[in-house]
């Protein structure tokens, strides 16, 4: 954990872009134990707050996301969800849309005044102008996503822009989930956002 540096008295907040940490574990073949990732966390520092992010399809009786929104929920973390936008494309493929990133900058911007040290889980470029913001309020911002998957999941810009970045290679010992547990008790999340939730399209 080279690049993860904080310090104790330091009040902190992680900001998961839940689709994209998604697509980067599994572009990595592995899966994400979300209990150890915040108990990380909060051994590092004075954890404030632990947002997750995803958009939901509230048109179905079940969504293959709403088990891992549920125990995130019950586990410490601050869930941000909306519905997603169902459209047909040019070619007449039902797609669906759901993205965060609004609600995500906006409760970034909110807590900053209160933060000393945001931590992004996301690799999206869209999100370097975010954190060129928090940092001229005097917060310092690490991002973590990956360059060892190929294409890499972290856009370059946003990758300069931090203050830090973490490979997620380097934490996976810490928080990935073992082959044996995996499928029980704490749910995967299903999102692909390259694949506009992919997972959870009706072909």
């Amino acid at each position: 954990m080279s690049n993860l540096r904080f310090y104790p008295q330091e009040r902190i907040a992680l900001f998961i872009d839940g689709s994209n940490l998604y697509a980067t574990a599994r572009a990595l073949a592995f899966d994400i134990d979300y209990k150890s990732l915040l108990g990380m966390f909060q051994k590092q520092a004075m954890m404030v707050r632990a947002f997750y992010y995803t958009a939901l399809l509230d048109d179905q009786e079940y969504s293959p996301i709403r088990p891992l929104v549920d125990w995130l929920d019950y586990n410490g973390y601050t869930i941000v969800t909306k519905p997603t936008k169902e459209f047909t494309d040019a070619t007449g493929r039902r797609k669906i849309k759901g993205n965060m990133d609004i609600e995500l900058a906006i409760d970034v911007m909110e807590m900053a005044d209160r933060l000393d040290h945001i931590v992004l889980f996301s690799g999206d470029g869209d999100f370097r102008r975010l954190v060129e913001a928090v940092q001229r309020k005097g917060v310092r911002v690490t991002v973590i996503s990956t360059i060892k998957s190929s294409p890499p999941m972290i856009a370059d810009e946003l990758r300069r822009q931090a203050d830090s970045f973490v490979e997620l290679t380097e934490i996976q010992e810490y928080i990935s989930r073992p082959v044996s547990q995996r499928n029980t008790r704490q749910p995967a999340d299903d999102m692909d956002p390259d694949s506009d939730m992919a997972p959870l399209i009706e072909e």
